[in-house]
């Protein structure tokens, strides 16, 4: 039997498990009167962007198709890179239309049946975006893996399947990221601060392009970006199994095949533990939503350790690369544990209380944070790194890193589920203020939605030490596709050149934070002056006699966020060939070691900087230290406003455009 044929099979169980999924969640009541308007309102706003938006990631798809063809003159590069695209289209906007139709479905759940029904529909909106992210990657993956990956001398077309994924994800989440936070911004600094009305109330014109964020952002944006790493990951294992030597290869298994065959079998039965997660979240929603989901995650990677070892054995591949996977789940869950500390705990509570002296020390307090939580990660990435390659013979310990990666992100199924459950429930607090079901409903989504913050901020970190570990693993292609046509390439840092490229990729990072935070500030400008020309020119609308005009406020976000997000495309994609062509390989590679390290660190500070600001406003709307209304509220809205940005566009910015120029590295190198 040919097993190469199981994963894009497997890939297609899950799109249907997924469909089910989405079935079960359409038979719970949609609500009606103004509950359904809002409701509509944000799925009509969400899709529009989404259709604005892949139209000129066409444009973008068909020129660097084209560009592949001629440089390759093949077929095969091309082609991957096209599925790459589809596919990470295809998931994101799945994900994104079951979560506009899961919110409503959760307020109404949260309003008629409690707590435990509310948290299944939400979970179960999630989880539709978390089987099509990994059921996408295997269909789209294996079936080139199928088709000609399992040949070494073709393996490197493969790698345009990464880069499709890449480019997608990055225009998907830079776009969403500005959308959602300008319209966040104007909202919260327009309607709390200055109008002193609450989160999410009717009366705001920037709530429901809000809300809109929330889904092309943190549910489509999200899901792109996990696929890259997802895929990136598997493909730098393949890559790295291909240009293995013989000897290293007889160490491990049976023969090169078996190698380069395993991210992908890992993968499929990462997918099956993920729908056992999912089940097991079921089974325990009765209990806290905290301790149901926490149950799911944690349940779903012990499943997969025990299965991956097996199916290991049964491929004849060393144990050593079954410690490898190890390795990585365990080190994504130290990451997540730490992420959760740092965003929802002892941290948050001491930004809320510096509240009291200002806006200044609550900034100074959640940088703070931001700087210190990057410590405990950024060793575990390297723990993962030295053990993965230390239980590998010479010769093979990139490739344990690569195998780590995988392991990191074999369960995304379950992962992402977690991950965008938290809008879903976010979506759901504010279509129950908007539609007034009262303070009991409301007490229910806060729950889940104070849950679904901590769940996203763990999400963001696991995010990025699997972007990190991924990133690696492709430079590690990178640099063993060029040595294979020059066998005299190496990387040394006291090589002028090479130290030269690090600096260069040193840049990026801060270059795509401040064009990133830029656009948002820019574009919550514009949306804070219609805000308060709404609430200034429309008669009785602060009073709630007048409907606000929120489709202008969409407007001002979308055209925002397509204008805004080309040019760090352009610069992720453009300059690795710049640099490759123009400089050497040798630049190219301390170019990506460079920006490897700078991004890694920068998304980490960003991303737990912004979840400990946002949860410090939520802690002091509470009641802690003044409540709602108070000097210190007032404080911590700052930090959060700051903190949105942070850790929804720049932040998450940092580990596509590694994984970006990395995978544009890696299907270059055989040109260089």
């Amino acid at each position: 039997m040919d097993f190469t044929i199981l994963p894009p099979v497997l890939g297609g169980v899950g799109l249907l498990v997924a469909f089910v999924i989405y079935l079960i969640v359409l038979k719970y009541p949609a609500g009606e009167g103004l509950v359904a308007e809002i409701a509509a309102e944000i799925h009509h706003g969400a899709m529009v962007f989404m259709r604005r938006e892949y139209t000129i990631l066409v444009i973008f798809v068909v020129i660097i198709t084209f560009g592949l063809f001629v440089g390759f003159q093949s077929w095969h590069t091309p082609l991957a890179f096209v599925v790459g695209a589809v596919c990470s289209a295809s998931a994101g906007y799945i994900g994104m239309y079951s979560a506009t139709q899961a919110n409503v479905r959760t307020t109404i759940a949260a309003s008629e049946g409690g707590a435990s029904s509310a948290l299944n529909v939400a979970f179960f909106g999630g989880s539709v975006m978390g089987l099509t992210v990994a059921s996408m990657g295997l269909l789209g993956l294996g079936f080139l893996y199928h088709l000609f990956g399992a040949d070494p001398a073709h393996a490197e077309a493969i790698h345009g399947f990464g880069m499709g994924a890449s480019i997608v994800a990055l225009f998907s989440r830079v776009g969403g990221g500005i959308f959602t936070k300008s319209a966040d911004v104007g909202a919260d600094l327009v309607g709390k601060v200055e109008a002193g009305i609450p989160e999410d109330d009717p009366r705001n014109p920037g709530v429901i392009a809000d809300n809109v964020g929330d889904n092309v952002g943190d549910v489509a944006g999200m899901g792109s970006d996990i696929f890259e790493s997802y895929c990136g990951s598997m493909i730098a294992s393949i890559a790295i199994a291909s240009t293995m030597g013989l000897s290293t290869v007889a160490v491990l298994a049976g023969d090169r095949g078996d190698l380069m065959f395993a991210p992908l079998a890992l993968a499929s039965v990462g997918l099956l533990c993920s729908i056992a997660g999912i089940l097991l979240v079921k089974i325990m929603s009765g209990k806290s939503p905290e301790a149901a989901l926490r149950a799911g995650t944690i349940g779903a990677t012990l499943i997969f350790m025990a299965a991956s070892y097996a199916l290991l054995h049964f491929m004849g591949v060393s144990d050593s690369v079954w410690l490898c996977v190890v390795a990585g789940a365990v080190g994504g869950i130290i990451i997540g544990l730490v992420t959760e500390y740092y965003t929802g705990g002892k941290p948050v509570q001491k930004i809320a209380k510096d509240g009291e002296t200002g806006p200044a020390t609550v900034m100074i307090s959640g940088l703070a944070t931001g700087m210190e939580s990057v410590v405990v990660p950024v060793l575990a990435i390297a723990a993962i790194i030295y053990v993965s390659s230390s239980l590998l013979p010479t010769g093979a310990g990139v490739y344990g890193v690569g195998i780590g990666a995988v392991g990191m992100l074999a369960t995304v199924g379950i992962t992402m589920a977690i991950d965008a459950y938290g809008p879903i429930a976010d979506n759901a607090g504010g279509i129950a203020e908007m539609g007034g079901l009262g303070e009991e409903t409301r007490k229910i989504t806060d729950g889940l939605d104070e849950v679904g913050n901590t769940t996203a901020a763990i999400g963001k970190g696991f995010a990025i030490g699997a972007a990190g570990l991924a990133a690696l693993a492709i430079i590690a292609a990178f640099i063993e596709t060029v040595s294979t046509n020059n066998p005299d390439f190496n990387l040394n840092i006291n090589d002028p050149t090479v130290l030269m490229g690090m600096f260069l990729g040193a840049i990026f990072p801060y270059l795509v934070s401040a064009m990133t935070m830029r656009a948002v500030g820019d574009a919550a400008f514009d949306m804070i002056k219609e805000i308060r020309r709404q609430f200034r020119e429309i008669p009785g609308l602060l009073e709630g006699k007048a409907k606000p005009d929120t489709g202008r406020c969409i407007d001002i976000a979308t055209k925002a966020a397509l204008q805004r997000m080309i040019a760090p495309g352009l610069l992720a994609v453009v300059s690795p060939v710049l640099v490759g062509f123009l400089i050497g390989p040798a630049a190219l590679g301390g170019m990506l070691g460079g920006a490897l390290i700078c991004c890694v660190l920068m998304a980490l500070m960003m991303a737990n900087a912004g979840g400990a600001w946002d949860n410090a406003k939520k802690y002091v709307e509470k009641g802690h230290y003044g409540g709602k209304g108070s000097a210190v509220h007032s404080a911590v809205v700052v930090g959060d406003t700051v903190g949105d940005p942070f850790k929804d566009t720049s932040g998450p910015a940092m580990n596509i455009l590694i994984n970006v120029m990395a995978i544009v590295s890696l299907v270059i190198a055989p040109l260089l």
